[in-house]
């Protein structure tokens, strides 16, 4: 089976930053993911990109914004390869998790910047063309360096935040996690669920992690997270099934398997509670999309 790339990114130490200016043939990279953010400016170019359980297409002035360790991949359709003339370029931005966390949290001035990376975790697909200025902004970053260009960037992603012609691409049900818990003993027991979620643990075995009896556990689970633990696995199983289906090297029964379903009927029962539609239909849809052209 193809992994999901983890793509090691070197930020400096010194800036929070990394900008540069890209002319390709055609996008090339796997699919991958990063701890840190990415935002990617196709000033010119079509394609599709895959993000997540879903993909969209792009053209010239499409801005997207990827959030932390969410898998992603532009591809370019097979003309690129016979016409000479078709190339995609623009600039990508790729800036740390943590970066300006304490003011986007606790400032309410960064309100709609704090709301637009939380969104981020399901990618966003924005249209500038009624935008230049942003797109002004998104050429000149790479260019400048020192606090001129984190000024620029912050002035950026209030832009973007403040444009009401986006979509999020990736399901509701693609990335379960909740990004804002609060708690060591939350975020410690979210950790745990997403080491195990494929193996066949217990509210017991669960509960006794967060030295609690179930019944105040499943109270305190769902007081953090919206959702019962059964529901929180559920989700978090098929999310992982979504990734998996969109390589066809595994069948459904082997997809099953390592998503934690012992039973083939059953992960397709729960498959569809969520997603609508059967895992073999999603397949064919989501192949159908890699395959097309826009």
């Amino acid at each position: 089976m193809q992994k999901i790339l983890n793509e090691p990114l070197y930020i400096s130490d010194s800036n929070p930053i990394k900008a540069r200016i890209y002319d390709y043939k055609s996008f090339t990279y796997p699919w991958h993911f990063h701890c840190e953010y990415e935002m990617l400016y196709v000033e010119n170019g079509y394609g599709q990109c895959i993000i997540g359980d879903s993909m969209t297409g792009y053209t010239d002035q499409t801005v997207f914004l990827f959030g932390s360790e969410l898998p992603h991949c532009m591809q370019n359709p097979a003309e690129y390869e016979h016409n000479e003339n078709l190339r995609v370029n623009g600039t990508i931005i790729q800036f740390e998790k943590n970066f300006m966390q304490y003011a986007f949290s606790h400032y309410i001035q960064f309100a709609n910047i704090r709301n637009l990376l939380n969104e981020a975790s399901r990618g966003i697909r924005f249209e500038i063309r009624d935008n230049p200025d942003i797109a002004e902004l998104l050429k000149k970053i790479p260019l400048i360096h020192g606090a001129e260009q984190i000024i620029l960037f912050l002035q950026l992603l209030l832009a973007l935040s403040e444009i009401s012609n986006k979509q999020l691409v990736a399901s509701h049900n693609y990335n379960p996690v909740p990004s804002g818990f609060k708690g060591e003993k939350i975020e410690k027991v979210i950790a745990y669920i997403n080491k195990k979620y494929t193996n066949n643990i217990s509210l017991k075995e669960i509960a006794s992690y967060a030295a609690m009896n179930p019944t105040a556990f499943c109270r305190f689970f769902k007081e953090h997270t919206g959702k019962s633990l059964k529901h929180y696995i559920i989700n978090m199983r098929i999310g992982y099934a979504c990734k998996l289906l969109a390589d066809k090297r595994l069948n459904i029964s082997e997809v099953s398997l390592e998503c934690g379903y012992e039973s083939v009927n059953h992960f397709i029962r729960c498959f569809k509670s969520i997603m609508n539609c059967t895992p073999t239909n999603y397949r064919k849809r989501i192949l159908h999309l890699i395959r097309a052209t826009p």
